[in-house]
């Protein structure tokens, strides 16, 4: 059996929390990696674990540290939806996939290749 893929967009995750994370996004990007790990043995509400999670940064996020917490860090080379978009598509069609965004376009994107959506209240953020 395919271990889910649980694919979090940083940018909006991290930003759908107003604490300041806009003055160090490579140490928000760190606190959401970390908060994750959990994740990948608890899995999510109707998504047991295990799970694979990775945790797409763009921009000045992405000079976060991998941790070896588990949580893989995927670094986009432009837009973060579009490394999202890419990695969602990569997958095998039997790979259940869960993208964590709030960003409707994105949502859209997604979902054409057959990922499931939700909102960054369905992950830890700290």
């Amino acid at each position: 059996m395919t271990v889910p893929l649980v694919i979090v967009d940083g940018a909006n995750v991290v930003g759908s929390v107003p604490d300041g994370w806009w003055r160090d996004r490579a140490a928000a990007a760190g606190r959401l990696r970390d908060a994750l790990a959990p994740v990948i043995t608890a899995g999510l509400p109707d998504l047991p674990g295990p799970v694979e999670v990775a945790l797409v940064v763009e921009g000045k996020a992405k000079d976060v540290e991998p941790s070896g917490n588990g949580v893989s860090i995927v670094r986009a080379d432009g837009s973060g939806d579009d490394a999202i978009a890419d990695l969602a598509r990569a997958q095998t069609p039997e790979r259940r996939v869960v993208v964590i965004t709030a960003d409707r376009g994105l949502r859209d994107r997604v979902t054409v290749s057959g990922a499931e959506v939700r909102g960054p209240t369905s992950v830890p953020r700290r």
